[in-house]
């Protein structure tokens, strides 16, 4: 039997939460009077559009949405979401079978993990990736294989090549493939073709696709996204998710949908009706709002990203570091210079927030294929990304300086 000191077994399964150690750093750094440009967490700082807004208000001084929603959310939400995938990918879906509300994307992703792993099962997901694509198959029980996806543009030849050997020689064979489009946090897009590929690759292996499309609006060079659902046969064996938190800078209302084949979306309703009753039907409303009404606020928000990047690009070029342009999503993905290579993304990360005062997320918080990288948010004005490129001109002015002080810092530690 277990003691009640041994550690709970499905925390046990969780690596040390990387991102901790540097929110630490961080928080000693802001207490020493340091001012801080946080890059480091993908959250949004714009307002959300006062429509979206005015209608939550609206809907919230009316007694009745006080009481309990529906776990799969609202009929108009999904329908909602249905008429968003009719005119922005051309496919249709039923409301009723096809969509559920969820807490945003990660809570759905999550909780359809719960859902369809039995222990021991094999979920093949990316690696580098946002971390509750392994971990919440990881806390369902599940076991992973990951599939490299590190480094610049996109292979998807490479790419499918590895999940058909993932599938091929995995025991036992994997159950399931995430798949991330624009991905967060490499920013690699694919095309319409991929997924052709891919789910024939998934037909003729018997696998769920599981889809994370929060990054469908934030896309800036190529074209728009697609989805995997475009593919004919795919809602045979897909589902999708998608999130309002970037598209309209809603991410603490909590408003995202999972989509495509019924009998997953039927798991995933199936689950929620245990844990949740929906979100707070105000915010639904607001969140139909926003899907039904005027769209200038995507194009705005997707403005305002690109702005952000090629300041972050150009000033950081100009500084030193080398930083690849983004096609989509509100991050960069950006290999750790030179000199501090050898040290590891973590290491770098504090040397920049000791020296430059610049926060950013170590790559490793990703996945080992995340090493070597670390990722950088969008998420500051542009102003305050040309005084964080100041900052790393110094510090790569002086490599040497700066490194000599961070291993005198590890030795003051160790003492």
């Amino acid at each position: 039997m277990p003691r009640p000191s041994d550690e709970f077994h499905r925390i046990k399964r969780l690596p040390p939460y990387v991102f901790a150690e540097v929110n630490r750093l961080k928080a000693a750094c802001r207490a020493d009077g340091m001012d801080i440009i946080d890059f480091g967490m993908g959250n949004p700082d714009q307002d959300t559009p006062a429509h979206i807004v005015d209608k939550l208000v609206e809907t919230v001084k009316r007694p009745r949405t006080h009481r309990y929603s529906a776990s799969k959310g609202i009929p108009g939400l999904r329908r909602a979401q249905a008429a968003y995938y009719q005119r922005r990918f051309g496919v249709t879906l039923d409301p009723e079978t096809e969509v559920v509300a969820t807490l945003g994307s990660k809570e759905g992703l999550a909780n359809l993990a719960m859902a369809i792993t039995a222990p021991g099962d094999v979920v093949l997901t990316p690696s580098p990736s946002y971390p509750i694509h392994p971990y919440g198959f990881i806390i369902a029980g599940g076991a992973l294989r990951h599939i490299p996806v590190a480094g610049g543009r996109f292979n998807p030849e490479q790419y499918l090549r590895d999940v058909e050997n993932a599938c091929i020689h995995t025991v036992p064979a994997p159950t399931a493939l995430v798949v991330n489009f624009p991905s967060n946090p490499t920013a690699q897009v694919c095309d319409l073709d991929f997924y052709v590929e891919l789910v024939r690759l998934a037909r003729r292996h018997d696998i769920w696709l599981l889809s994370d499309l929060a990054y469908a609006e934030i896309y800036f060079d190529d074209a728009p996204p697609p989805s995997i659902l475009q593919v004919p046969g795919a809602r045979d064996i897909a589902v999708e998710f998608t999130s309002l938190s970037k598209t309209y800078s809603m991410p603490g209302w909590r408003m995202g949908f999972a989509v495509g084949n019924a009998r997953l979306i039927g798991a995933l309703s199936r689950i929620k009706s245990y844990l949740d009753y929906g979100a707070f039907t105000p915010v639904q409303v607001a969140a139909a709002a926003a899907l039904n009404g005027p769209q200038d606020c995507i194009g705005e928000i997707r403005a305002l990203y690109k702005g952000r990047r090629d300041v972050l690009v150009d000033a950081m070029t100009r500084a030193g570091w080398e930083i690849p342009s983004p096609p989509a999503t509100m991050f960069a993905w950006a290999p750790v210079p030179e000199p501090f290579r050898a040290l590891g993304s973590m290491a770098f990360s504090k040397i920049l927030l000791r020296e430059a005062a610049v926060a950013v997320a170590p790559g490793i918080g990703f996945g080992e294929y995340g090493e070597g990288y670390v990722r950088l948010g969008l998420v500051e004005n542009e102003q305050r990304i040309r005084q964080a490129a100041r900052g790393v001109k110094k510090l790569l002015a002086d490599p040497d300086a700066a490194l000599a002080r961070h291993h005198e810092t590890l030795a003051q530690a160790a003492e």
